[in-house]
């Protein structure tokens, strides 16, 4: 008999988007024969899933779980292809019921996650079956859970597609859904200043001082221009330095306000659906006449 190695199940899997499991026990039917365990699997599953592997999935929704004393939480973000599925229940249930793991069994990355039981089978046999029976592709992205220092705080925005978990020692739950829902509008990078990566601060300052060279500043005043520059920059991207966007005279920060109700941020995890993610954009003429040529050929 064959050996089947992890690499040849982790190779199958990518052509199919078979579960794990079904991948090898396909590859141990077919005796390691990677095309007859793919043909193995198309007749078990269909060939929906294997279809839809190679698709973009820049839509979907972001999903939280808070525990009943606020003290333990989890956001995720799992994508589909259109914004269609996002809406569609099993979808969403898969998300509720995904995030929940993900608070409550603490696992180490998405590998882990869709690892740990759900239903009859698993977090990932449940998302192939769903692939293969919706006909699009999804996956779960990306998780953080919390455990709060503070009180947990949520703030979901735009049909789920912005999501804001919020970690906050003191002040009250007005407070909270206020700070949450600034995040979800200003969408700072990190906390404070210590949170920003060094290369966008160093970018910063190299375009500051690129600009002032071409307005003709004298080269002793560079450093103190790029400073300037930098420093104006950290306010814009981080919590802590900027403008509440509530403020009543359009100056209060971030800070001044968490001040004022003798509060503070622990930390925060803010996600965007699709952020990062390149969207694939096609003519839908060319798209319908394709798969015209494609049904004629069949």
């Amino acid at each position: 008999m064959a050996e089947i190695t992890a690499s040849m199940v982790k190779e199958l899997r990518e052509k199919t988007d078979a579960p794990m499991m079904e991948c090898k026990k396909a590859l141990a039917e077919a005796a390691g024969d990677m095309a007859k365990a793919e043909e193995i699997l198309r007749v078990k599953l269909g060939n929906k899933a294997s279809k839809a592997a190679a698709r973009i999935t820049a839509e979907g929704v972001v999903g939280i779980h808070i525990a009943a004393d606020g003290k333990l939480g989890a956001i995720l973000e799992v994508n589909c292809e259109t914004d269609f599925v996002a809406k569609n229940e099993e979808f969403l249930a898969l998300v509720k019921n995904s995030v929940k793991l993900a608070a409550n069994a603490a696992p180490a990355d998405v590998a882990a996650l869709s690892a740990l039981p759900l239903g009859d089978g698993t977090v990932e046999s449940t998302r192939a079956a769903l692939v293969g029976k919706i006909g699009e592709n999804m996956s779960l992205r990306r998780f953080a859970r919390i455990e709060a220092r503070g009180k947990l705080h949520s703030y979901i925005h735009g049909g789920a597609k912005i999501g804001v978990l919020l970690d906050l020692m003191g002040g009250d739950d007005r407070l909270g859904k206020d700070i949450a829902m600034h995040i979800a509008a200003s969408r700072p990078k990190s906390l404070d200043a210590s949170g920003v990566d060094a290369a966008l601060v160093d970018s910063e300052r190299r375009i500051a001082i690129e600009k002032a060279k071409e307005a003709g500043k004298p080269d002793a005043m560079l450093e103190k221009i790029a400073e300037g520059s930098v420093q104006k920059f950290l306010k814009e991207v981080t919590l802590l330095g900027q403008v509440f966007v509530k403020a009543e005279d359009g100056k209060q920060t971030i800070a001044q306000l968490l001040q004022r109700e003798n509060a503070s941020v622990a930390a925060f995890t803010l996600y965007v659906v699709g952020e990062g993610i390149e969207k694939k954009t096609s003519d839908f003429a060319a798209e319908v006449a394709a798969q015209a040529a494609a049904a004629r050929k069949e």
